[in-house]
């Protein structure tokens, strides 16, 4: 099989052609990371500041918040490796990725005639992929060493300072990255109904992941 096609990817014709693009687990998998990024920013942000107190109105108050925080940590580092395990192969970084980062002008123009054909990521999704990867990585390690409930007796005083600043500078950056990866998913149409239906049109998977269409194509037929 191409190293751009998964077992649940597939093609089927008609008027228009539908294009499987994910499974029901791969959905499942990447909506509950994504739910519980979002509880995690919402309850980290409640936790980091006094002004964002009120958002732990919604988690029952200060000490619940406090309370589950880390555990919603602990399902979005497991989810996210579910999701990790599913796609790095496919978000390998190759010489074609170069020139599309070279071509970002063209990008954000939207003039993807003038870009190399993508496989089912294009390097600003790969770029997102590692850097979740690398960000959730160091907040399960820096959220462990806050983690008093359980850790307050293998780690100093100084080691959790510096934890708490590397945790929150990390979560802030992945907030952002986030925030990207939401704003690109709403900018190129269809690609938010890949992720909930599963599914997306022949004419979409031609115009943004041709190479990956390509692959799918010789592969299954």
């Amino acid at each position: 099989m191409s190293t751009e096609v998964e077992s649940g990817d597939g093609v089927h014709p008609g008027k228009p052609v539908i294009v499987d693009r994910y499974t029901v687990a791969a959905r499942i998998n990447h909506w509950i990371t994504a739910v519980s990024l979002v509880l995690l920013a919402l309850s980290g942000l409640a936790l980091f500041t006094p002004a964002l107190y009120f958002l732990t109105g919604l988690f029952g108050g200060g000490p619940t918040t406090r309370m589950i925080h880390p555990w919603i940590g602990v399902v979005l580092f497991l989810s996210f490796m579910g999701l990790f395990i599913r796609f790095f192969r496919l978000n390998l970084w190759e010489r074609t990725d170069n020139v599309w980062m070279s071509r970002l002008r063209d990008v954000l123009a939207g003039d993807e005639e003038k870009l190399p054909e993508v496989g089912k990521y294009n390097a600003g999704q790969k770029m997102v992929f590692w850097s979740m990867s690398l960000l959730i990585l160091v907040l399960i390690t820096s959220g462990v060493v806050i983690w008093d409930q359980y850790f307050s007796n293998y780690f100093t005083i100084e080691q959790k300072r510096i934890a708490v600043l590397v945790h929150s500078i990390t979560a802030i950056v992945a907030i952002c990255v986030w925030i990207v990866h939401v704003y690109a998913a709403i900018w190129v149409r269809g690609t938010i109904s890949a992720m909930t239906r599963g599914r997306v049109t022949g004419g979409w998977a031609w115009r943004h992941h041709r190479k990956w269409l390509r692959d799918l194509v010789t592969t299954k037929h």
